[in-house]
């Protein structure tokens, strides 16, 4: 009996909970990263929109210049649209963004462990790369609609009223066809990105930490997630342009993509294929680190490792 009430006045030991249902469930990496994503569209909009205008200005020497630069560009968006203007296209992008890029990023950890990568740490780069080109390209083919009207909303302030206006019009006058209009530049431009941003991001954080110049926290967050970004900004660039040309097109100005980058090259010379570098990668750095970031404590909150 004495035994048994000392057993009972022991302190009790008990293990660390965890809020984490499913540790590993790939679901629930999905809605992370769609969450994170989402949230750095809404806040590089902005920068979005301004990327999309100079990326379409002097097009073939037919549509007019309005934007000289970064700076002028924004001052006059502000003076014919306002805020506003800023932000034309927000809920198609936040939208195109929560689910694309939740796709590419979500399913980029799954897809490295199903190429054979079992450490983290030590993951050879060019399955890193091979992963993140794999689930952009299936993100952006699915996510394409969405990428179709962000693209044509920001172009054109008044083009259409609202992204459900947006999406019936495209029905009606080009058919449900229509609304995958660009999507081999499109797809592209996605396995670019995330094979160039991501790998970036994940190859460069576990170098540093591996060789002790920095430690895990968000500090290092940053500063990989700004390398990624830039990396994907310079290696892109071409293949955006080229998407956002066939997106905005009215009439059969390019046959396809080949033919885009032969006219562009043709008439703006091969700095055409670089035009909005600048807020493509003002807005990549920015929404690369955002994501990342909100991506990293995300995971930390529901009990995953890190990146």
């Amino acid at each position: 009996m004495a035994a048994i009430t000392a057993a009972a006045a022991e302190p009790r030991h008990h293990l660390p909970t965890t809020t984490m249902v499913a540790p590993a469930s790939p679901i629930l990496k999905l809605g992370l990263a769609g969450c994170a994503n989402a949230s750095a569209a809404f806040i590089t909009n902005p920068i979005d929109v301004l990327k999309i205008r100079m990326q379409l200005e002097g097009e073939c020497h037919i549509q007019p210049r309005r934007y000289a630069g970064f700076i002028q560009g924004s001052k006059t968006i502000m003076a014919a649209e306002g805020v506003r203007g800023f932000y034309k296209g927000v809920a198609a992008s936040v939208l195109r963004d929560g689910f694309y890029s939740g796709i590419r990023l979500g399913a980029y950890e799954p897809m490295k462990e199903l190429l054979g990568a079992t450490d983290p740490s030590h993951t050879p780069l060019h399955l890193k790369v091979i992963a993140g080109a794999i689930t952009g390209a299936f993100g952006s083919a699915l996510a394409n609609p969405t990428d179709l009207v962000k693209v044509r909303m920001q172009a054109e302030g008044t083009r259409y009223a609202s992204m459900r206006q947006a999406f019936a019009e495209i029905v009606r006058h080009e058919g449900v066809k229509g609304l995958w209009k660009g999507v081999g530049p499109t797809v592209k431009r996605a396995a670019l990105l995330t094979a160039t941003q991501i790998p970036s991001y994940d190859h460069s954080k576990h170098l540093l930490l591996n060789h002790n110049v920095m430690a895990e926290g968000p500090v290092l967050h940053f500063c990989c997630s700004m390398f990624a970004g830039f990396i994907a900004a310079t290696v892109t660039s071409p293949v955006d342009v080229v998407k956002t040309r066939i997106m905005n097109q009215k009439t059969a100005l390019y046959a396809n993509s080949l033919d885009a980058l032969r006219k562009i090259v043709a008439k703006e010379g091969v700095m055409g294929l670089y035009k909005g570098w600048l807020p493509n990668w003002m807005r990549i750095g920015p929404h690369t680190m955002i994501t990342l970031m909100i991506f990293e404590e995300l995971r930390k909150v529901v009990g995953l490792p890190p990146v």
